[in-house]
């Protein structure tokens, strides 16, 4: 069993989370069970999938948990796409989180992938 806050993915999905709440914020108080729920939800359960993970008992168990994290930063990745097409969200600042959020699914595909084949 290893501990989550060592992963760097787990660091940036982290990182990413606390910027995804700052910014959503600024979104319509008519978002606040919409698009706002689902962006949060979305983004905090990379981090937490990747925390649930590394309390499991095997690599395989692991890789299931690192496959829904890598879900959820789809999902956060449509989300954002969603943000800035309805002008909740500034260029700028979803090319700062689309390239992050990219980042993120590359370390857990590399990481599923080293998991699959250790198992």
């Amino acid at each position: 069993m290893q501990n989550f806050r060592n992963l760097e993915v787990w660091q940036l999905a982290h990182e990413v989370t606390l910027e995804v709440y700052r910014t959503t914020r600024t979104f319509s108080v008519d978002e606040r069970f919409g698009l706002i729920s689902q962006l949060r939800r979305a983004a905090s359960s990379i981090g937490a999938n990747l925390a649930e993970g590394c309390g499991r008992g095997s690599d395989a168990d692991f890789g299931r948990f690192v496959q829904t994290a890598l879900g959820s930063a789809s999902e956060v990745e449509y989300h954002l796409l969603l943000a800035k097409d309805l002008n909740y969200l500034e260029a700028e600042s979803h090319l700062r989180l689309e390239s992050t959020i990219q980042r993120i699914k590359r370390m857990l595909a590399s990481l599923l992938k080293k998991l699959r084949t250790s198992t």
